[in-house]
This record gives structure tokens, sequence and C-alpha cells, in this order.
């Protein structure tokens, strides 16, 4: 170790916030040229599942595609790497690493929207969003629910 990182562990969490968002950047960018203004996948070449009462309960009502299931899997594992990494497995560090996908996932989904030129943020905001079926002061309400656990386990990795 180079001199003395104590001052490191202070702004660790904020470091880590902003290469979440970095990542959360560039995905969203890779997902407007793959979707383009087609949200959802819906116009992919995949397969969907429409309508099933597992749907309404985990998924918020939207469709299941082989699209996202396939690239949920793979940004899930991708979290995880850093276990596989160090060869350790420790609570704290997957509360971070789950954590950390938790808020990815939800502002990459906004950055879709705010960087999509099909949508931009005055659409996302006004809810024509058919994707996003359930609001919550002026946002998705997954949006709510990941952002809340996914501080309490950076909150509880960091302690």
């Amino acid at each position: 170790m180079i001199g003395n990182l104590a001052w490191f562990a202070t702004i660790h969490p904020l470091i880590l916030l902003g290469y979440v968002g970095l990542l959360a950047f560039f995905f969203a960018k890779v997902e407007i040229h793959i979707e383009g203004p087609h949200g959802w996948a819906e116009k992919l070449p995949t397969w969907r599942i429409e309508n099933h009462w597992l749907l309404r309960v985990l998924w918020g009502g939207r469709a299941l595609t082989g699209y996202h299931a396939w690239m949920f899997s793979f940004m899930a594992l991708f979290f995880l790497l850093p276990m596989f990494l160090s060869g350790r497995f420790t609570w704290p560090l997957l509360s971070r690493c789950v954590g950390s996908l938790l808020i990815f996932w939800t502002l990459e989904d906004f950055l879709w929207f705010v960087l999509n030129p099909a949508w931009g943020a005055y659409t996302f905001f006004r809810r024509e969003v058919p994707w996003h079926r359930h609001y919550v002061l002026g946002l998705p309400h997954d949006y709510w629910i990941h952002l809340t656990v996914g501080t309490i386990l950076l909150w509880l990795s960091f302690r």
C-alpha cells in the first residue's frame, strides 16, 4: 500500500455510486442503440410472456422477454464478479454487489429515457411510458423499491 489511504474509506461510497452511475450511463446508451425508440424489447426478435400472475407480482405487470431475462441475468453475474475475482464471499460484499445492482438498474432505466432522442425526460415525467404502470410521487414504483433497498444494502455493506 502506498501511503495512508484512510481518507479513501470516507469517500469510497461516493466513488462507488459514481462508478455505478457511469456504468448505467454506458449501458443506457447501448440499450438505446439496441432498442431505439421501442422500449421493453417491443420490436426485438425475442420471446415474450405477456400475461402471467407472477409478472404482476414480481415484474410490475410488464412482459418478460428473452432479451430481458438474459440481460438481467448477465448483469447480475457481472455485479457479483468482485466475489469471484477476490475469491472471498462475505455478506457485506454480497450486500454491496446487490445494492449496487439495484441502484444501477434504476439509474440505467431513467437514463434510457433521458438520453433516448425518441423519449426524453419530458415524456418520462408525463407518465407516458406503457411498461411503467404504477407510479408513486411521479416515479415508477420500482424506482422507489430499488433505490430504498439498494441504499440500505449499500449502507449495511459500509458499516
